[in-house]
């Protein structure tokens, strides 16, 4: 038994890498440039965020490493910068690049909590509803589309004005971010339902399904462990653009003041920050971090596009 099981691991291991190594989905990235590049300026991106810390020469955060008297310096490469502030200051005295790279990772963490808030609500309600079918299907459809005739922004807009209302403003900035990402993940639930349930009704006839039902499966373990691993494709197509619209609905949230507050760096409270000092020629304050914030967002889109036409075989040209 001792010599056998460690064989029989490693075994596994090379055949699930061989699998990977001969996948469809290896190869395709092998030969898309532009997925690869989109993937190393998002690793990138990622790492900046999780090393804000390290990488960041002062603390946002920190008051005492603020200077009031250096607000509004201009980068490096505008006269009258100071070397010091690589990227210039904001109208706080905040240095731009420490502040953009702990943005950066607020951005992300509301983008993938809003994102992981949705899939669970979207995939759990479109699994009930296409599996159980009946009053439950209607009734989860039905509430579904009466969210989808709203757009995001204006739920997420309601939503967030009703807890600033009831919290108060000081309450709310100071959990900003866990009411975000429960903001616009409320908001985002729908897409995810209508995909899953529609992937449902698709394979709850087919025979693996009967022949869970007769060996006496119930109906949680039926959904859970044999038909949601066949709809997973779908999901990760829709969780990489809604990482992206995530994190663009929590910069218009910041930039209409229903956000992540000043005192709280991310990257649509930077742009909001900046914006009325783009009169008085302050225009790196909102322009870099508007320029962080597209090019992440469009390399999480391009990476969705791609992701798209791999996991889709009506696409496959081979």
């Amino acid at each position: 038994m001792t010599t056998t099981t460690p064989t029989v691991a490693s075994s596994s291991t090379a055949s699930r890498w061989e699998r990977f190594r001969d996948s469809y989905l290896l190869y395709s990235f092998k030969r898309d440039l532009i997925a690869q590049l989109s993937l190393a300026v998002f690793i990138v991106m990622v790492a900046c965020a999780v090393l804000a810390p390290w990488l960041a020469p002062m603390n946002p955060y920190d008051l005492a490493q603020i200077d009031i008297l250096a607000s509004e310096l201009p980068p490096f490469w505008v006269d009258g910068s100071d070397p010091a502030y690589v990227m210039g200051t904001d109208a706080q005295g905040r240095d731009l690049l420490s502040t953009i790279l702990y943005g950066l990772r607020v951005s992300l963490i509301i983008g993938f909590g809003a994102v992981a808030m949705q899939a669970t609500l979207g995939v759990c309600f479109g699994l009930l509803a296409g599996y159980l079918g009946g009053r439950v299907d209607a009734f989860l459809m039905r509430l579904a589309d009466i969210q989808l005739s709203f757009s995001t922004l204006m739920v997420a807009i309601v939503v967030g004005a009703l807890f600033k209302a009831i919290f108060g403003g000081a309450t709310f900035s100071a959990y900003a971010v866990p009411l975000l990402v429960l903001i616009i993940g409320l908001a985002e639930w729908p897409q995810y339902a209508r995909t899953v349930r529609a992937s449902v009704l698709a394979e709850k006839g087919k025979e693996y399904v009967d022949a869970a039902r007769v060996m006496g499966l119930r109906s949680r373990r039926i959904m859970f462990r044999h038909i949601l691993p066949n709809t997973l494709s779908p999901i990760f197509v829709i969780s990489t653009v809604q990482v992206a619209n995530a994190i663009i609905s929590e910069a218009a949230l910041s930039f209409l003041g229903l956000g992540m507050p000043e005192t709280q760096p991310s990257l649509g409270s930077l742009i909001k920050s900046g914006f009325d000092y783009i009169q008085s020629g302050s225009w790196w304050i909102t322009l870099i971090p508007g320029l962080v914030l597209v090019v992440l967002v469009l390399v999480i889109n391009l990476l969705g596009d791609w992701l798209r036409d791999v996991l889709n075989p009506r696409l496959y040209k081979g």
